[in-house]
Formats: C-alpha cells, sequence, structure tokens
C-alpha cells in the first residue's frame, strides 16, 4: 500500500490546473485529476468549450502521468449556483457566480467526491495561499503574483475546507507557470486563459439571460428626473456600465477639453422599475463612502476584531483603508417568527469607492491575511 498522501486535484484543462497537477507529483504526492462539468445546457454551441476542455485535461494528465476521470456536477450547480444567479439579477442585483461557485462547488461538491476517492488531500489551480497561524488556525492568504491573486473569489472556504486544500501556484508567477509548461511540453502551454462567466462563456451576456428571466422595460432617467431614454429592464444592466445604455445621438455636456463625457449606469429603482444615468466617471452618484453587506462568511469562523482593515468591493481593485463594524439587526418577521437577529457589517472608507454594487462581494483584508466579507446590500452616496 503507497504511503504516499493522495491528492485529488481539479483539471479544467487550462494551464493553470494543468502545472498544478506536474508541480503536486513532483512534490511526491500521489495525483489524481477530476474534470467536473458544471453546464450541460448548449453543449454543443461554439460558445461552450468543454469537450475541447476535456480532451485538454486528458492530453495533460497523459504527459504527466496522472490518473484523470471525469465527474458531472450540472445539477448541484444548477441548483446551487445557476438558480441564485437568476435570483439575484432578477431582483435587479449582480451577483458574482464565481465566488459562489468556489464555495458550493469546487470546495464542496468537488471536496466530498474527492474525500469518496480517498483523497488526504484536495487541489485547485487558484492563485491564492494557505497558511496554519501558531494557533492551528488555517489563514487564507493573497498570491506572491498581486496580479493574478484570487483570494477574493475564495472568501467564503471556511476552516474544515482550507485544512484540506493546497494551492500549488499561490508561490510562483504566472509567467513562471507557461514557462514550465512549455519546458515540460504540455500540449496546452500556449492556451488562453479562460475569462467570463464559466456558464456564460463569451457569448452576448444580454441574449444569454434574455432566455431565463422575464423583464420589463421602463423609464432612464438623469438625477434631475429627465427621461432620457427607455431601458430594457433591470436585470440587464450593472451599475458603473458605460457600454451598451443605448443613449447614441442624445444630448451631452461636453468636459474642459471640449469632449463629452459618457453616460453611465449609477442607480436602479427596482420599485418604480426606473434607470437613473449620469454622465462623467466622478459623478457624486457613482462614488460610495460607506457600504453595508449580509451573508457574511469569515474564514476563522468569527468576524475580524479589528475596527481598520482594507476591502474590495470587486476583483481588480486595489485594497482600500476602510473601518469594519459589526452590526445585528432585526430580521423580518414572518408568521410564528421570533424575531431573531440577522449579521451584517458596515464599512466605511477613507476614500470614496466607484460603482458599489450590491449583489458583489464586500472582501476583507488585514495586510495579506483574507478574512472573509459578505454581499453587498447597499451603499451610500459620498455626499
Amino acid at each position: 500500500m503507497s504511503s504516499k498522501k493522495r491528492v485529488v486535484i481539479g483539471m479544467s484543462g487550462g494551464v493553470d490546473s494543468s502545472v498544478s497537477a506536474w508541480m503536486l507529483k513532483q512534490q511526491g504526492y500521489e495525483v489524481i485529476g477530476l474534470f467536473m462539468k458544471n453546464w450541460e445546457d448548449d453543449d454543443d454551441s461554439e460558445y461552450c468549450s468543454t469537450r475541447q476542455d476535456w480532451i485538454d485535461a486528458v492530453s495533460v494528465a497523459d504527459v504527466i502521468g496522472v490518473d484523470i476521470e471525469a465527474v458531472n456536477f450540472a445539477a448541484e450547480y444548477k441548483d446551487r449556483v445557476f438558480a441564485e444567479f437568476l435570483r439575484e439579477y432578477q431582483a435587479g442585483r449582480t451577483p458574482n457566480p464565481d465566488v459562489l461557485c468556489n464555495a458550493e462547488i469546487k470546495f464542496k461538491a468537488f471536496l466530498d467526491h474527492a474525500m469518496k476517492l480517498g483523497a488526504d488531500l484536495i487541489a485547485t489551480g487558484h492563485y491564492a495561499r494557505v497558511r496554519q497561524a501558531d494557533s492551528g488556525r488555517f489563514e487564507l492568504l493573497k498570491a506572491v503574483d498581486a496580479s493574478k491573486d484570487q483570494s477574493y473569489f475564495l472568501h467564503r472556504l471556511n476552516q474544515s475546507q482550507l485544512s484540506r486544500t493546497l494551492f500549488p501556484l499561490g508561490e510562483i508567477q504566472k509567467t513562471e507557470v507557461r514557462k514550465i509548461a512549455e519546458q515540460i511540453q504540455l500540449p496546452n502551454a500556449k492556451k488562453k486563459d479562460s475569462t467570463g462567466i464559466c456558464f456564460i462563456g463569451e457569448r452576448p451576456f444580454r441574449e444569454f439571460l434574455n432566455r431565463y428571466l422575464s423583464y420589463k422595460p421602463g423609464p432612464m432617467k438623469t438625477p434631475d428626473g429627465d427621461v432620457v431614454g427607455e431601458h430594457v429592464g433591470l436585470s440587464f444592466y450593472t451599475l458603473g456600465q458605460r457600454k451598451g445604455i443605448g443613449l447614441g445621438g442624445m444630448k451631452t455636456h461636453k468636459n474642459a477639453g471640449g469632449d463629452s463625457d459618457p453616460w453611465y449606469v449609477a442607480r436602479k429603482d427596482v420599485e418604480n422599475n426606473t434607470l437613473y444615468i449620469v454622465q462623467g466617471h466622478d459623478h457624486p452618484w457613482l462614488l460610495s463612502s460607506t457600504l453595508q453587506a449580509g451573508q457574511l462568511s469569515w474564514v476563522s469562523g468569527e468576524a475580524p476584531d479589528s475596527e481598520h482593515l482594507s476591502a474590495k468591493t470587486r476583483y481588480r481593485q486595489a485594497d482600500m483603508a476602510c473601518s469594519f463594524e459589526s452590526l445585528l439587526l432585526p430580521e423580518i418577521v414572518t408568521g410564528a417568527g421570533t424575531g431573531a437577529k440577522t449579521e451584517n457589517f458596515a464599512l466605511k472608507f477613507t476614500d470614496p469607492q466607484w460603482a458599489v454594487t450590491p449583489g458583489q462581494s464586500a472582501v476583507l483584508y488585514d495586510g495579506d491575511i483574507c478574512l472573509g466579507g459578505g454581499i453587498i446590500e447597499s451603499s451610500r452616496s459620498a455626499v
């Protein structure tokens, strides 16, 4: 019987998970690849690359000498991730399905399946790090390659999940990953990184949502209340959006340089089905000094005890200094409800944040340590 630790790694057919599998084998682990199929609709369309990804994953497994199997999580994905994604969009919010997919599929359904295969540990190609502190607790850290760090998407992982997870790429640069892939002659060494939401791929987003959501056109207004057009349905817009608003030919204010300032989506009034747009990137309606978040998840299992932290309100954003405050709010009592309290948090930023968007994640950091976070519910304008 082998004394090697068995690691089951998610292999997507991409270069990151492929190099991760090779690194683990070099480190002496018994490595098994697991290819996750999470989406079945339009599997044969030009936008769905599942078949090619599986071929790439199998080819890589053959080159590096590891076993690989495919597992279908499409039912779990539809129930736990996609249904929530649609509910949020229907309510006028902008969810982040990658955060939910990591919490519900890659580190839950996948983890459970890996344990049934006799895994000691699981691994993925994410750019992040895990460290066990002196207290015995596991910490989620940013990757060494700051430009690729994905701790934002992993902030809902808990102690049980982190204690059984390896991130082989956490200590190296993306450029080094590409170099390794070429040196060991992986068939996907030059494959482009995947972009966009996993189940949508590169297809037109509005066209995709159209098939699943009911929508109702309504007025598009300026902050002064002037109706300047009609939106096609609040679900199809997100705060800070510039392209695709549909205001071609509308008279605009000109800035000091004589150019017309672009229009941005600034607010959604769901109750009155009204979309508010503003002109200029730094319009006060696009800047928020505070936010409130719910559906909290803390890596340590407890809310941070420090008032002064930093946070991201979107993935590609520098950490911004903020003050943190835990809030206990009365739940809405229905029927024979008990009137229990629900935990939220409030953040107050040193510098106003741009286009803080309900449905997205506010993720807290103490230096390189990712503490966890919550789903943004509301924000308040800087003025």
